[in-house]
């Protein structure tokens, strides 16, 4: 199964660098001319670093996978990212070589070219192999081992795509309904079937009781010299992020991918958060302040900053800043009271700051001093977090990394609580969900995507909740 995996791979990887190398001589030529390339040779190093820049790129984004499960609009989002970062490399390079003739119009076609011709090769190399699929003269022959929810569930994934090459055959079960038309037989007789219908291919989809068995299966597999490929019924217990790695001469399954645990990925994301941070800082906060701080002083006196308790990375507490937005004196926070719309306890420049997230700004010194991120889930108070505790039981993944001012949840609306019980823990179980699925697929690209939606939000000072 999945044959010709590494050699579709090195296919479409091979073809795009060398559209990569194409696009680049060709647009130096269009916009100025050979001689003068030739005559500015550093700029075949550009050349050079960016065919690898493709390639780490294309590895860390998976680029090549689910090759032809996907929509081409899928495709291009991807195709889209990755000319971006080669864009970005280009600029850099030639700002910091001085460069004065390659520049807009080279720029301009190398990233009209790469995008055209990148789609192109990704269509054309797809219909191709489907192409060659469907005209097989020969089909393998696969059957399944195991008839249960897993099994079925392999089946129809495979029925719906016949272009993958493989005929299935049916299923063998010992445990199996006598109404299921597809059952060969009982797994003592795979001598048998495998002679019987010429199989190439077994699957094995047994649950975990029956692991006994595939010692026995294999044997027999190999003595026909069929191919075996198993589905580990505790697949169950993952999520879809799960990764398969080798520790000496032991596999090992991680049940949660988690993209942060790198150091060089907390490196890049810690550089962004300080970064952004000092800018925000220097073009916001520092006149912002002085502003609250008057308009407090004339609308409800009393501290402009509210510094709360709340949990952290890997469970630890931090006092996390805030702009006041409840009137001085309220002792409400020390307990579980979700504020609501047109609560008492808000004062007007309150729900203004609210409904903008303008009051989490302050969160930036926390961002500098490393207990929180730009991105990540929410700190939830400590109060919260102990009934929160009680609705899911997987809250504690969230300390895996540094909270964030904003997150892939509050982009989706689900800011704050409410007051009913039974619908808050809804939104609650879901915003966790939204949370652990951010753990699990962060990138730069979903930062800087989370950043840019939450930036308009503010503008629109569009929040559900506050």
């Amino acid at each position: 199964m999945i044959t010709g995996k590494k050699s579709t791979y090195y296919l479409r990887l091979f073809l795009d660098l060398g559209i990569i190398n194409l696009s680049f001589i060709a647009s130096a030529i269009i916009a100025q001319s050979f001689s003068t390339l030739l005559q500015r040779n550093y700029m075949f190093v550009l050349m050079t670093g960016l065919n690898f820049v493709w390639y780490f790129f294309s590895n860390v984004t998976n680029f090549y996978e689910d090759f032809n499960t996907r929509t081409f609009s899928y495709q291009f989002i991807k195709i889209i990212k990755s000319v971006i970062v080669q864009v970005i490399v280009t600029v850099l390079f030639i700002f910091l070589v001085k460069e004065d003739l390659f520049t807009r119009n080279f720029i301009t076609l190398y990233t009209a070219l790469l995008l055209v011709l990148i789609s192109i090769r990704q269509q054309s190399v797809k219909y191709v192999l489907l192409k060659i699929k469907r005209n097989s003269k020969h089909d393998r022959n696969v059957l399944i081992i195991g008839a249960g929810e897993l099994g079925e569930n392999f089946f129809q994934m495979m029925n719906n795509h016949a272009d993958f090459g493989y005929n299935l055959i049916g299923f063998l079960d010992d445990n199996a309904e006598a109404d299921k038309t597809k059952i060969l037989g009982k797994i003592s007789e795979l001598d048998k079937i495998l002679n019987d219908f010429n199989i190439e291919e077994v699957v094995i989809a047994l649950p975990m009781y029956a692991a006994n068995k595939l010692e026995q299966i294999i044997n027999t597999c190999n003595k026909h010299a069929v191919r075996v490929h198993i589905i580990p019924d505790y697949f169950q217990f993952l999520s879809k992020k799960f990764q398969i790695s080798m520790m000496g001469n032991f596999p090992i399954i991680t049940v949660r991918s988690e993209p942060l645990a790198e150091i060089h990925w907390r490196f890049i994301k810690r550089s962004m958060d300080i970064i952004l941070s000092l800018l925000i800082s220097l073009f916001t906060l520092s006149w912002l302040i002085p502003v609250l701080f008057v308009i407090n002083k004339i609308t409800s006196p009393g501290r402009l900053f509210f510094i709360q308790d709340r949990i952290g990375a890997d469970n630890k507490i931090f006092k996390c800043y805030k702009f006041r937005t409840m009137h001085t004196g309220n002792k409400s926070t020390e307990k579980y009271q979700p504020a609501i719309e047109g609560d008492s306890r808000i004062t007007r420049v309150g729900t203004f700051l609210r409904k903008s997230n303008i009051d989490e700004l302050p969160q930036l010194i926390n961002v500098l001093r490393g207990e929180m991120s730009i991105v990540g889930p929410r700190p939830h108070a400590i109060a919260y977090n102990e009934i929160y505790k009680e609705m899911v039981d997987d809250i504690k993944l969230r300390s895996w990394v540094k909270p964030g001012i904003t997150g892939w949840a509050q982009i989706h609306g689900l800011r704050g609580d409410v007051a009913d019980y039974e619908e808050n823990k809804i939104r609650t179980i879901k915003r966790i969900e939204y949370d652990l699925w951010y753990i699990e697929n962060w990138s730069v690209w979903l930062d800087v995507q989370i950043i840019l939606t939450t930036i308009w939000q503010m503008i629109k000072a569009d929040t559900k909740g506050i």
